[in-house]
């Protein structure tokens, strides 16, 4: 694989580590500004709105850029975001400085899956994304723990500093290792030409997908602590090692969901959703057990981060002109599909239904997200099955047809 993917990757694992340190650290953060934990918990919110926000916005402002500059550029914002968040005077400016530095977020992911897929042949292209992506998941293993630890010891401002610091790197390893890209086609700058791909129903229901299946996963892992140390029996410090196993199963699982992801696309997507379904409903028996609960954890990690490589091979497949937006919106959907599963499986506590109800309630979204992606197979298949239909060609199809892929930058 290109050395290049390992640039893309060092970016991911700074994203990974600053959305989910945040969590390993709100309690100090909390007593420095002087405010509660659910106040410092706006923090969260904030970054995950500047994603959702920030992944369609940047990524049609910067449509114009070549694919490296754009990934200089965001990974340069996330530098700056996350220096200036670890300087903030109070909760309020500091919410409002974690909004900056997740607007990059998903942008950079939109660009990083398009270039990672230019550096390689067809047959590879989910491998590669897998690699960017491991990154992401390896910053569960390794930078939030760390960056727990480091804010234990001298404070959350240094674990932010050193995330700036893992930015800055970045942009010198893109800027150092990644080939010249070239500007995108005039068919994809636009924003007509970019939103063109939302008019497809399979594009909506791919992230409804991602929404859903991802959901189910992230309604048991957003509960996971309680229900190791109360239910499975766990201490706090065997909790926290828990924790690291379901990392470890979400950097196993993105590397198996892109082999799977080139080899059998929809298949493999069917029998991970199953998986799921099986895997978050099981938990609710094994968890009552140490041994057993260990191995569904890291078996539910395993499983619900095999669906990001594959749901990313989906929409650059149905992308057409726009890879990066919809690779973008993408994002937006992972971060979605974490406010909606912690959301339901806290909803279900909060009626009585116990500490193990988010498990059936994940395993609930993600019998939906099954049912979508059958769904989504079958526009497909009848869409094939119809025959060719004439249309006019329009002067924008001439354009796209004169135009090679890239033009020099």
């Amino acid at each position: 694989m290109p050395i290049a993917l390992l640039a893309l990757a060092v970016g991911a694992f700074g994203i990974g580590t600053t959305e989910f340190v945040m969590m390993g650290v709100l309690p100090q953060v909390a007593a420095d500004f002087g405010v509660s934990i659910p106040t410092a918990g706006n923090l969260i919110t904030g970054y995950a709105l500047g994603v959702v926000i920030g992944a369609p916005a940047l990524t049609i402002l910067g449509a114009r850029l070549p694919r490296k500059t754009m990934l200089v550029a965001t990974m340069g914002l996330f530098a700056l975001g996350n220096l200036l968040f670890a300087l903030a005077p109070n909760a309020e400016i500091g919410t409002v400085l974690r909004f900056l530095a997740g607007l990059p977020h998903g942008a950079f992911f939109g660009a990083g899956a398009v270039v990672a897929t230019s550096l390689v042949k067809p047959g590879n292209r989910a491998k590669a994304v897998s690699i960017m992506f491991m990154g992401l998941t390896l910053a569960n293993v390794v930078g939030v723990p760390l960056g727990t630890l480091l804010g234990q010891q001298f404070g959350w401002r240094a674990t932010f500093a050193v995330v700036s610091a893992i930015g800055l790197i970045a942009v010198a390893a893109i800027a150092r290792l990644v080939p010249r890209q070239g500007r995108p086609k005039p068919a994809q700058t636009s924003v007509r030409g970019q939103l063109a791909a939302f008019r497809l129903p399979q594009v909506w229901l791919a992230l409804a997908i991602v929404t859903f299946g991802l959901g189910g996963t992230f309604a048991c892992l957003s509960y996971l602590t309680p229900i190791l140390t109360d239910v499975s029996g766990f201490s706090p410090t065997g909790a926290t090692g828990m924790l690291v196993l379901a990392g470890l199963g979400m950097t196993l699982g993105n590397f198996l969901g892109g082999r799977v992801a080139d080899k059998a696309l929809m298949p493999g997507l069917y029998a991970v959703l199953i998986g799921l379904v099986v895997l978050l409903g099981a938990f609710t028996i094994t968890s009552g057990d140490k041994a057993a609960a260990a191995v569904t954890v890291f078996l539910i990690g395993t499983a619900g981060f095999m669906v990001a490589p594959i749901m990313q091979a989906v929409v650059m497949e149905k992308a057409g002109r726009a890879p990066a937006l919809v690779s973008a919106a993408l994002q937006s959907a992972f971060n979605v599909a974490n406010s909606i599963g912690a959301y339901a499986g806290g909803l279900a506590i909060a009626h009585g239904l116990g500490l193990l109800s988010p498990n059936l309630v994940g395993s609930a979204l993600s019998v939906l997200g099954l049912a979508l992606a059958v769904v989504s197979a079958t526009l497909e298949r009848n869409a094939k099955r119809k025959p060719a239909t004439v249309r006019r060609i329009t002067p924008e199809d001439r354009v796209v047809r004169a135009e090679p892929q890239l033009v020099a930058a």
